[in-house]
């Protein structure tokens, strides 16, 4: 069976394509291209007016006086002058309303010609769309990403988050909705917000490479070692800043039992060294579920800060902690903290428990074989 996937994020559809091709079948990824570089098999980086400098330039500058990003129109370019390779699939899946971060005007253009040409085409709800976001406004969840905007809405994360509900990203989400053979939740934090929904087809657990990723837990010889890796443009969207305050009272408490490492927008390459030196990872305090980095963290054995709220044990029937609900308070934080640090055992005990559930429920195959049965082919 031919598949198509279009748009990336944080590594899903390259482990979905990986685990489609070990059943067997014959997957092409088309994307944009974010700072981690993922692969794709068609690029539509818009590397003219990222890439050159002048035109970057005067990219950035008619962006301030007109709001208009030539960037984006680049990307719908791209996408057109390559559409024949996208045509004749037997199932394209959408990563978002917005998959490749064009215009909405240009996105629509883009799922519509996909699904003039191919057979069925179904969407992932796994980032920022209009029924998460209107979930969220109306206070669905006891808190969210954007619960940090009541306090400053000016924050970077606010606006990205909150245009969302912009009128011409209305129009394109009811346009997706009304071409699509059904939308699936990649964590709770998007199945809760669709649950009701008439095309809503369930969730089904991120594909990790659980083969490639997976390690015992790192020995505990001297120090605990916790790293915070820190993407500052969601610095806030992850609360970064509790994470912040708590380690400052930690390392002044227990200096000469731990090692902190925080890094602020590193490349890959460099992160991820500090990654896998890492026992603990702090990851985000807004969600309910894990994310990729977080799922990533736990097939290695790491304890993860992560969301892993009551909806999440209950969904997954689970009595074991696989990891830690890092609640946006700095005070929880603390006293999680302390008392990995005061039992050390419980590092090794959650960190196996950590890849089991990963083996268990987001295993390549596993998931990929969801996906295939949702899509009915």
């Amino acid at each position: 069976m031919k598949i198509l996937l279009v748009g990336e994020y944080s590594n899903f559809h390259n482990s979905l394509k990986k685990g489609l091709q070990q059943l067997g079948h014959e997957v092409i990824l088309c994307s944009d291209v974010d700072f981690k570089g993922y692969p794709n098999d068609i690029t539509v980086y818009a590397r003219f007016f990222k890439d050159i400098y002048i035109l970057n330039l005067f990219r950035q500058i008619l962006f301030r006086v007109l709001k208009v990003d030539l960037a984006q129109i680049e990307i719908a370019c791209r996408f057109y002058f390559q559409r024949k390779k996208m045509t004749g699939y037997d199932v394209v899946q959408l990563v978002n309303e917005q998959p490749l971060q064009s215009t909405p005007f240009f996105e629509k253009k883009i799922i519509s010609f996909l699904r003039k040409h191919n057979k069925k085409m179904f969407l992932v709800s796994c980032g920022d769309d209009y029924p998460s976001v209107n979930f969220m406004k109306s206070g669905g969840f006891r808190y969210s990403v954007l619960t940090p905007c009541i306090e400053d809405p000016t924050r970077t994360h606010c606006q990205y988050t909150m245009r969302f509900l912009k009128p011409q990203f209305k129009v394109l989400h009811e346009y997706v909705y009304s071409v699509i053979d059904g939308v699936i939740a990649g964590d709770l934090d998007y199945a809760i917000p669709l649950l009701k929904h008439p095309q809503y087809k369930g969730l089904i657990p991120y594909p990790i490479d659980v083969e490639q990723l997976h390690t015992l837990p790192i020995p505990i010889k001297d120090k605990i070692v916790i790293f915070h890796g820190i993407n500052q443009v969601n610095y806030y969207k992850k609360g970064n800043d509790y994470f912040e305050k708590a380690l400052v009272v930690i390392q002044s408490n227990f200096s000469d039992m731990i090692e902190v490492i925080t890094t602020t927008s590193i490349p890959y390459e460099e992160y991820i060294v500090y990654f896998d030196r890492a026992h603990i990872i702090l990851d985000q305090t807004f969600t309910y579920d894990q994310g990729y980095n977080a799922l990533e963290a736990m097939a290695k054995g790491k304890v993860v800060f992560t969301g892993a709220e009551k909806e999440f044990y209950n969904y997954y029937n689970l009595e074991q902690t696989v990891a830690i609900n890092a609640l946006p308070n700095v005070e929880a934080i603390i006293q999680e903290l302390i008392h990995l640090i005061e039992n050390p055992e419980k590092i090794t005990e959650i960190g196996n428990n950590a890849i089991e559930f990963v083996k268990q429920h987001h295993a390549l195959t596993k998931s990929a074989q969801k996906y295939l049965d949702t899509w009915g082919v």
